[in-house]
């Protein structure tokens, strides 16, 4: 097969590349990133590149004009080289980090009666082990058992070859007084075995932290919260987003990436990379070693958690939508790549479904719906819907492909929210000109889920937009306009921008976003009708995620996003996955019951039947097909 030169613009070097080649592989070959938000399927047009001399075929012109195409872009995941080429690549979307867990540690709260004795899996113990003799020939393992036994009860003490090999020297380098590290399933029964994790020479310190990391691996965002183990105190929150973003933004364009060409081991990297840069910041900012940490917690949905593992995910996705494992046995942090003590205990967490993975098993947990007498509808609203009906004596679950237009995807000037994005706005009624806050206090780039959740709600209550989302034409105002994607709202013109050109969202956006929302608001309707629970009946509305702590609650409920009920049912519960996480780390007790939920929840397959078809119809309009679904709703638009 013939080879061909090719030359990008951002790399000193050129490569070498076969005919067939996609554009996307020749630029990683050559150590250039392109970011593949949709997967590789060529639905996003984000990685389009200018070919500006030499031989590719564009297989799709999907997002690329005529004239895109006569100054040269092409997709670079759905163009292939059959030539020598030189590529230039426009410079590629930077995520501008603005995550407030990042920055500033809000205190957590340790569970009321917490004790390291009764409820840590983990324990560090002052052991003196009786110097070997002419008349005592015991070898140092069966003396460190012996130890172990007479000192602190523990009958069955295992260990590894690692260990094995360090034994000798600590026990001498101590002068036969060690700290021994042992993690035990339970410590309440004197038989159950032990494993002895790490040794040190010595006496540690009473007060010298034990380490461990409650760790939630979001679609979009990884939080880790750094935990003293003897204490319980979380002594630091870091987040990052999740680098996988740049190979996909839901869980299905990252599942098609990771199936083709070992791109399970890219997304593993990729994972992996944020993890362990975390674990790096955190441990510096309490001066500790990411090697001292013995124990993590993990929470994400089954997709997250598939491929962090890198264990096939394509089954999630193909009908009947099975998981690989629920239910991931205890692992090494050596085996999983966890930059922590190699032999540090990694406790993913268990899901429930192909859809509803750990995060809402741990969210549950945090969130205590569990064991309320009330019944609770506990929601997070990401890519995925996942939602949880019940209380106390019963638990049913689903979940909803509500796509990424609320975390700015899908949406022309959509982006996440980070500096620059629009997070509110408000429309005058007689002039139809708005008005709105950036983030960060700068010129506007864009609009973040909670601006466009915001600015949808006021278009409509003005009469911008009609019942089906149409934008009305007819209003006389030069911020309504023709534009290439059919018709348009300007919120911001181009010299009030920062990138200069105007903000706008177009029908084709106003159709995504209520897509959006009807998939969320027919996911919890068909699984209230599914138990016979009218939606006014329930006692409180949980909402667990990111993305709910910045919705306005009021324009949630105008466009129909969530149910029209009094506002003090809401409650915003943040991270409720790594909350849980945190508590499973720290509680063997409260690890078993995220177990307990994940065997109560009951799974509802939406796709079943044609129940949430008909209920996603019914929800395709602002708010809804039913008013009196929306009474509060309908009376304010009475009074407009």
């Amino acid at each position: 097969m013939a080879q061909h030169t090719v030359k990008f613009d951002t790399v000193p070097e050129p490569t070498s590349a076969p005919t067939g080649t996609l554009v996307t592989e020749a630029a990683a070959q050559a150590g250039v990133e392109i970011n593949q938000p949709c997967g590789g399927q060529g639905r996003c047009g984000r990685c389009a590149v200018v070919v500006t001399e030499g031989e590719i075929r564009r297989r799709s012109t999907l997002r690329l004009s005529s004239e895109d195409i006569a100054k040269g872009y092409a997709l670079a995941c759905q163009s292939v080289i059959e030539g020598d080429a030189e590529i230039t690549v426009p410079p590629q979307e930077k995520i501008e980090r603005r995550l407030t867990t990042d920055r500033t540690a809000a205190e957590v709260a340790v569970p009321e009666g917490y004790s390291p004795l009764q409820s840590q899996t983990i324990r560090r113990l002052h052991l003196d082990l009786t110097p070997p003799s002419m008349d005592d020939q015991t070898d140092d393992w069966s003396r460190l058992q012996i130890a172990a036994r007479k000192q602190a009860g523990v009958t069955d003490l295992k260990t590894s070859l690692e260990m094995l090999r360090k034994i000798g020297g600590m026990v001498r380098e101590g002068d036969w007084q060690v700290t021994a590290v042992l993690n035990a399933k339970t410590w309440d029964c004197p038989d159950c075995p032990a494993d002895l994790l790490d040794i040190h020479p010595g006496h540690i310190p009473e007060d010298t932290p034990l380490w461990g990391a409650a760790i939630d691996i979001g679609t979009t965002t990884v939080s880790l919260w750094l935990t003293d183990l003897l204490t319980g105190q979380v002594r630091a929150q870091v987040a990052e987003y999740n680098q996988q973003i740049a190979r996909g933004e839901d869980v299905i364009s990252r599942i098609i990436f990771a199936s083709k060409n070992g791109g399970d081991e890219k997304m593993r990297g990729l994972v992996l990379g944020t993890i362990n840069e975390l674990l790096k910041r955190a441990c510096k900012r309490v001066k500790a070693e990411p090697n001292q940490i013995i124990k993590v917690s993990i929470s994400g949905n089954s997709t997250m958690m598939h491929l962090l593992l890198g264990i096939p995910a394509s089954s999630i996705r193909l009908t009947p939508f099975v998981t690989a494992v629920n239910h991931i046995p205890s692992m090494s942090a050596k085996d999983v790549g966890l930059d922590i003590h190699p032999r540090g205990v990694v406790d993913c967490l268990p899901g429930v479904a192909s859809y509803v993975g750990a995060d809402i098993s741990a969210g549950v947990l945090a969130s205590g719906m569990d064991y309320s007498q009330d019944v609770i509808l506990f929601m997070d609203v990401g890519t995925n819907g996942e939602i949880v009906l019940g209380s106390s004596d019963w638990l049913v679950t689903c979940a909803c492909s509500a796509g990424p237009a609320f975390e700015g995807a899908g949406v022309l000037h959509g982006m996440r929210a980070t500096k620059g994005a629009i997070e509110e706005v408000w429309i005058n009624g007689e002039t139809y000109d708005p008005s709105f806050r950036v983030i960060g206090g700068v010129k506007p780039r864009g609009l973040c889920g909670s601006g466009l959740i915001s600015l949808l709600a006021e278009m409509f209550l003005t009469g911008v937009v009609d019942k089906g989302g149409s934008i009305n034409t007819k209003i006389d105002s030069p911020r309504i306009r023709d534009g290439d994607h059919g018709s348009e709202y300007v919120i911001a013109w181009g010299h009030e921008t920062k990138h200069g050109e105007d903000i706008v969202i177009t029908n084709v956006d106003v159709d995504n976003l209520l897509r959006a929302k009807a998939a969320i608001y027919a996911g919890f309707a068909v699984l209230a009708e599914s138990v016979g629970v009218p939606l006014e009946t329930i006692d409180q509305v949980l909402i667990g995620g990111s993305f709910g702590k910045y919705i306005n609650v009021e324009k949630a409920v105008e466009i129909g996003l969530l149910p029209d009920m009094s506002w003090d049912r809401f409650q915003f519960l943040g991270n409720t996955s790594v909350r849980g996480a945190y508590l499973a780390l720290i509680d063997h007790n409260l690890r078993r019951r995220i177990t307990e939920i994940a065997a109560r929840m009951t799974y509802i397959e939406l796709s079943a039947d044609n129940t949430f078809y008909d209920a996603f119809m019914s929800a395709l309009f602002l708010p809804h097909t039913d008013m009196t679904l929306f009474p509060n709703v309908a009376a304010t638009m009475e009074k407009q």
